[in-house]
């Protein structure tokens, strides 16, 4: 890798959307659900508060809680289908919940029609990665999303040191 690589990269230099990896474009949707289980492990707000600084329109399902972050959070797919301001479409769902639960809700996301699904670095389970293939389920793995919706320390760190091993 040269210098001048690694120094832009450190930056946080933005790319051109044909440089940018499938990981950086997973970002690009409009309109997201987060997943956790707040009775098992804490959930994801650092994904969910990063989301909507980021302008985006996100849902918490959280069979664990009511609340997130004071917004309401769903607790399965059946009760978020039953508002009546749901978006259409959701374009992606990040997974951060056990490794146990994991597999199920790919499943349950393809059914209800996501296509992109991001899990969590060290949650994703030979059965979750089944089940995206067998249901044409675009998945990202091996690394914490907050890295991509963050640019504070450690998360800037973390970036950076992804980015130098090409794993960004």
């Amino acid at each position: 890798m040269r210098l001048k690589d690694l120094v832009l990269g450190w930056f946080g230099t933005r790319h051109t959307v044909a440089e940018r990896s499938a990981k950086e474009r997973f970002w690009d949707a409009q309109t997201y659900l987060v997943i956790g289980n707040s009775a098992q492990m804490p959930f994801p707000r650092l994904t969910y508060l990063g989301l909507k600084a980021n302008q985006k329109t996100v849902f918490a399902i959280d069979p664990g809680s009511g609340l997130t972050e004071g917004d309401r959070a769903f607790a399965d797919l059946k009760s978020f289908s039953g508002i009546s301001d749901r978006p259409e479409k959701i374009d992606a769902a990040i997974l951060e919940l056990p490794n146990s639960e994991t597999a199920q809700w790919v499943s349950l996301l393809a059914d209800f029609g996501v296509k992109k699904v991001w899990i969590h670095q060290d949650t994703e389970t030979p059965q979750a990665l089944q089940a995206a293939k067998e249901r044409d389920v675009e998945v990202f793995t091996g690394t914490c999303a907050v890295m991509y919706l963050n640019s504070s320390f450690p998360h800037s760190f973390h970036r950076c040191i992804m980015k130098m091993t090409r794993r960004y």
